[in-house]
């Protein structure tokens, strides 16, 4: 696609790890024109960041994931040169993205109130684990550590259990979303202005986000912390039969469905179906953990579709892969470097009936510094 909707569009993205990438990536697969700087000799640490001992082209497949589709220049911001040649690149940018802890960007000389006296029109993106100010500020701003002090670790897992954390970076997918939303609405605003502007998000502010519905409750009921269920669990408030449970040859997750009806179908007992959904939580899905036990995950499946009750298989990625529903969507895709070919996935959206593609792998380190003697191509 050669119309794009951020089709010459100029990001250059200070940020590494996940969150400021993210949102670049966001922005490149949209079109935009995204040079990652990074650090002379060094680069962005997710290069090694390894998930699994899988290298693709000596680099982890964390970076090529996260860092498609975009160009780099390696720079050194301690030279006068260098730093020059970056001031220049900022002037003809569009958007500027950062994640560097509070402070740091400033005393580099590329803080938002430096850049803005450059080029008033620049959209500048900021992201932090816990906020520009407060008494969080100076705390590493990691995924895992977040999460620990946001509250989202208890409300996974069942009631004996300690705290769960989300078994995958939440905060930082989460926080690049953000990020992400904040620069496309002062890039409107731009628009229609003229003026550029500066949006900022936190790892700590998108869990919260996270977490409206149950903070919300909380806020409003007296402070009574939820209580996650002892049995089949899946959410820290909601009443039965909401649950993952064991079938004979796997598993079944149910969301919605009437006890009495579902009593009918499982040969639950009456006096069970009876029961308080929310006092009686864990009784009722004992009994029906039970009862799913004795058949296969596909008989109950078929029964529940013809009953209209909410549930669904628990898959694991072979089986929704050989279920053809990505395939159908053409949510994947091969990208490729330097003779190697990866496989990963695409924008989770489309744009006039097509979704974005690009083939352009992660950069290689300073695949772009020609940018830095000739300004952007």
């Amino acid at each position: 696609m050669t119309d794009l909707p951020l089709s010459g569009l100029r990001v250059l993205d200070f940020s590494q790890f996940l969150a400021g990438p993210y949102c670049a990536l966001k922005l490149a697969d949209l079109g935009a024109d995204v040079v990652k700087v990074e650090r002379a000799g060094v680069g962005d640490l997710s290069r090694y960041l390894y998930l699994t001992d899988t290298k693709i082209g000596g680099e982890s497949t964390i970076f090529h994931a996260i860092n498609r589709n975009k160009r780099s220049i390696a720079i050194d911001l301690k030279l006068d040169d260098d730093k020059a040649a970056v001031t220049e690149l900022i002037k003809g940018a569009d958007v500027m993205l950062q994640n560097f802890r509070p402070g740091v960007i400033e005393r580099l000389g590329f803080g938002y109130e430096d850049v803005k006296a450059l080029n008033p029109r620049l959209v500048y993106g900021s992201v932090t684990g816990y906020g520009s100010e407060g008494p969080w500020v100076d705390l590493p701003g990691q995924d895992l550590l977040a999460q620990a002090r946001a509250g989202v670790m208890w409300l996974s897992g069942g009631a004996e259990d300690g705290p769960v954390a989300v078994g995958m970076p939440i905060a930082d997918i989460l926080a690049g979303a953000a990020l992400t939303h904040g620069v496309l609405a002062l890039l409107v605003r731009r628009g229609i202005t003229g003026q550029g502007g500066h949006t900022e998000t936190s790892l700590i502010e998108v869990l919260a986000d996270l977490q409206f519905e149950m903070l919300t409750t909380w806020f409003n009921d007296g402070h009574r912390t939820p209580k996650r269920s002892a049995q089949n669990p899946a959410h820290a408030y909601l009443a039965a039969p909401y649950g993952v449970y064991a079938t004979r040859d796997g598993h079944v997750a149910i969301a919605m469905g009437k006890l009495t009806l579902l009593a009918q179908l499982t040969g639950l007992p009456s006096e069970i179906a009876q029961l308080d959904g929310f006092t009686r939580r864990d009784q009722i899905k004992a009994a029906l953990a039970e009862r799913l036990a004795t058949a296969d995950t596909a008989h109950w499946i078929e029964a529940f579709t013809k009953a209209d009750i909410w549930a669904a298989p628990v898959m694991d990625w072979q089986e929704l892969m050989a279920s053809g529903v990505l395939t159908t969507l053409d949510m994947t895709q091969t990208i490729a470097r330097d003779g190697l070919e990866m496989h990963t996935t695409r924008l989770p959206l489309r744009i006039d009936g097509q979704r974005p593609k690009s083939t352009r792998a992660a950069p290689a380190l300073g695949d772009a510094n020609a940018l830095l003697k000739s300004g952007w191509l």
